[in-house]
């Protein structure tokens, strides 16, 4: 028979299949994953109440609920809603701190703070959440107003695949940006992850 999970983590769905591939490899059978709508990254002042309706549908479903979402812009709106929910999520900024490691994403910052990150998600899914989202496929001299505080483009990459980094660079100098790769594969996403729960001794996590 089947063990119910009974720790539930509201992630980001940017960070839906690391976190998948994080389970199935450790063996978190008692963990589910609910994945909010990765769109919710280009309109920040919605995470936060879309959280919070989240925590509630679930709460009576699971003895812990968890947030995989880092301020994501939403200005610590979303810290606030968790201190009133009483749930935690994982610290920092966003995901690609997350991903990159805290040291290797602030020297991307202080080496030139107008950087645009791609990740293996959003590389995949640019046309979709960037391209069409922005309205850049109707109105493609748009890009200059809303990239012109930007200079470079870095590709964080959960995988190794050259195809990726040869789209992730042609889409660099569609916007006129210079370009950077870096390797993370899944960074800090898992100790994390282990850490949030462990620390509350809600989970036996497999070594």
């Amino acid at each position: 028979m089947t063990q119910r999970a009974d720790t539930l983590l509201i992630a980001c769905g940017a960070l839906g299949r690391e976190i998948a591939a994080l389970k199935r490899a450790n063996g978190w059978t008692m963990l589910a994953v609910r994945c909010l709508p990765a769109e919710l990254h280009n309109r920040p002042e919605r995470i936060a109440p879309a959280v919070r309706a989240e925590i509630r549908a679930n709460r009576d479903g699971y003895s812990k609920i968890f947030v995989v979402y880092g301020d994501c812009g939403t200005g610590g709106q979303l810290d606030a809603v968790l201190r009133e929910e009483g749930v935690e999520r994982l610290p920092g900024a966003h995901c690609y701190e997350f991903l990159a490691t805290p040291q290797v994403f602030a020297q991307f910052a202080d080496a030139e703070p107008g950087t645009f990150y791609l990740t293996d998600f959003l590389l995949r899914h640019y046309e979709r959440l960037v391209v069409r989202s922005l309205g850049l496929d109707r109105h493609p001299e748009l890009a200059a107003e809303y990239f012109r505080n930007y200079r470079k483009l870095v590709y964080l990459a959960q995988t190794e695949h050259p195809e990726a980094v040869e789209r992730a660079r042609q889409i660099a100098d569609s916007l006129g940006f210079t370009f950077e790769y870096r390797y993370t594969g899944y960074g800090e996403l898992g100790t994390r992850l282990r850490t949030l729960v462990t620390s509350q001794d809600t989970l036996a996590w497999q070594a």
